[in-house]
């Protein structure tokens, strides 16, 4: 079992830059895929990016492709959420999420292919 904790979040103004936090509990942090969403106020929570168990693959919505990137340091059980260049539509509370299984890299895409959800962290960015 994995217990996933995300911190960072914060208010800040269009065009600045913020980091996210994931840390996880367990040791076996490196056998799961790890994952963003956001859910913004009305809306339905959504997929924000990727990354493979190993940190070699990752992958992003269009909306946040070139803005957000996803890292991960096994050794220290984290995933890094570095977002750029923000907007404020990308004003949500995001959720770090762990995926298990041979497809994972792909199942983690919707919710129903997440294990493992943080409790969220809200980013607010002003305009």
């Amino acid at each position: 079992q994995v217990q996933l904790v995300e911190s960072g979040g914060g208010l800040v103004q269009a065009g600045a830059s913020l980091k996210l936090s994931c840390s996880a509990s367990g040791r076996t942090f490196s056998a799961y895929t790890m994952g963003w969403f956001r859910q913004a106020p009305g809306k339905e929570r959504e997929f924000v990016g990727a990354i493979s168990s190993l940190g070699v693959n990752t992958d992003y919505v269009d909306s946040v492709k070139g803005r957000f990137t996803i890292s991960r340091d096994n050794a220290k059980n984290t995933m890094i959420l570095q977002m750029n260049s923000l907007k404020p539509e990308d004003t949500a509370v995001y959720y770090c999420a762990a995926a298990s299984g041979v497809n994972s890299y792909s199942t983690i895409k919707s919710i129903s292919g997440v294990n493992y959800w943080g409790p969220g962290t809200l980013v607010t960015v002003s305009s």
